[in-house]
């Protein structure tokens, strides 16, 4: 049996390993899971000696097959229960995360099947976030951009946001945006604020949020090309 503490940093090596490629470095670790590099370390040596982790000294830690499986059920349990929560019990987007994490690690295999058939089996998270089927496999990354990296003028859906940041996600839903949402990038200021048109209303988002968001060209831009 693995304690929720491992499972929480299968859980941050795996999303890490997938937005900057293995070997994972204990830094980011520790600042992932804001805990002290020490801890990380240790940690580290336990999960190794599981069979659970691969490293590589002075360069990084990255998942075995056995340690990349546990991560994405935990994963999968994580985000099915942040679509549950946002869907039945009305919780808003920036209050599933830590209710998830709360409960991702005591579910059974029986539950997290009845809740995916109750949800109809979602494929994303209320935060844009794919899914991880039933088989365990990776899920599928859509190809998606930093919306901070666009250009004036272009048309763009939003596909994920972050979910480490509550107030960003307060302050993105005031703002209307979430997944789904077509917008235009209409100014780049020069002190930082990103101007963008969303059903003819002008919103301004600040550069941090803006680094936040992942997008896509909508399919007119698409045809366009």
């Amino acid at each position: 049996m693995l304690s929720d503490v491992m499972e929480d940093y299968l859980k941050a090596i795996y999303t890490l390993q997938r937005d900057q490629g293995p070997p994972v470095r204990t830094s980011a670790i520790a600042d992932h899971l804001d805990v002290t590099p020490p801890t990380v370390t240790s940690m580290v040596e336990k999960l190794t000696e599981r069979g659970l982790l691969s490293r590589e000294k002075y360069k990084g830690v990255e998942l075995t097959a056995e340690g990349e499986t546990v991560a994405i059920e935990v994963l999968r349990h994580h985000r099915l229960l942040e679509a549950f929560l946002a869907d039945h019990l009305d919780y808003e987007w920036d209050e599933v995360h830590d209710e998830a994490d709360a409960l991702e690690h005591h579910i059974s295999e029986e539950f997290e099947a009845r809740l995916a058939q109750k949800l109809g089996d979602p494929t994303v998270d209320p935060h844009g976030d794919p899914i991880p089927g039933e088989d365990l496999e990776p899920p599928a990354e859509t190809d998606t951009e930093v919306l901070a990296d666009h250009e004036e003028g272009d048309r763009l859906v939003v596909a994920r946001v972050s979910d480490r940041d509550d107030e960003e996600l307060r302050y993105l839903a005031d703002a209307g945006v979430e997944p789904g949402i077509e917008l235009e990038l209409v100014e780049c200021t020069p002190i930082g604020m990103f101007v963008v048109r969303i059903d003819g209303d002008l919103v301004h988002l600040p550069e941090q949020v803006a680094r936040s968001l992942r997008v896509r060209p909508t399919d007119s831009e698409v045809s366009e090309v």
